[in-house]
């Protein structure tokens, strides 16, 4: 590895992981020209108050199986070890010390994520920490964003970055799952088949 590294850190809750997210990773690896992406499943999300979050322990093993071939990606189980409420830039904190302060550090998560950052905890700090990969979908408002941030500060540490993928949605998969419906091609048949094993998702009509 170089010796200011790269890093791109995958953020999300992964609820089920699908090929969206792989596709936003890859993407990310290729245009920002990271040496790795390392996927970070939440641990107990704040923001994810509408319905009961899947266990850590499978979100994190489902992130595990649909990576394991991809040599540039890893995961880490730093946010599911931790007790209490998960924050962004807590983990972006501890991160910076353990790559340094050389090390480029690029968070990425979905541009309605990136959204709400003034509301996330010490975004300014976060923003001083790394950049923000805000993954959209094609035709997305970039305007409305710089309206409603442009006079923060925050605008210049994001970069956006068109994943036609994120049209997938974890939330219509786990529907999909709960109805019996085909969920293939949607994400990978091994997370799919831990979904069925471990009857995640049955009751999420």
């Amino acid at each position: 590895m170089r010796k200011n590294p790269r890093i791109g850190i995958m953020g999300g809750t992964f609820d089920p992981i699908h090929y969206g997210h792989l596709v936003t990773a890859e993407e990310a690896l290729v245009q920002f020209n990271l040496d790795r992406v390392i996927f970070m499943p939440t641990g107990q999300p704040v923001a994810k108050h509408d319905r009961p979050v899947t266990d850590p322990e499978h979100r994190y093993l489902m992130a595990v199986v649909a990576t394991a071939s991809n040599p540039d990606f890893e995961v880490s189980r730093r946010e599911v070890d931790r007790s209490g409420p998960t924050y962004t830039v807590d983990t972006m904190g501890e991160l910076r010390g353990v790559f340094g302060p050389l090390a480029e550090l690029y968070f990425i998560t979905g541009a309605d994520a990136v959204w709400e950052i003034l509301s996330w905890k010490d975004a300014e700090r976060l923003a001083a920490l790394c950049r923000l990969i805000a993954a959209t979908r094609p035709g997305y408002d970039l305007s409305r964003f710089a309206q409603a941030h442009g006079g923060s500060g925050l605008l210049p540490a994001v970069e956006f970055m068109e994943v036609p993928a994120l049209a997938i949605s974890s939330t219509d998969i786990r529907t999909r799952i709960a109805a019996r419906r085909p969920v293939r091609y949607l994400l990978p048949e091994a997370v799919a088949a831990y979904a069925r094993k471990n009857t995640l998702y049955e009751n999420d009509r």
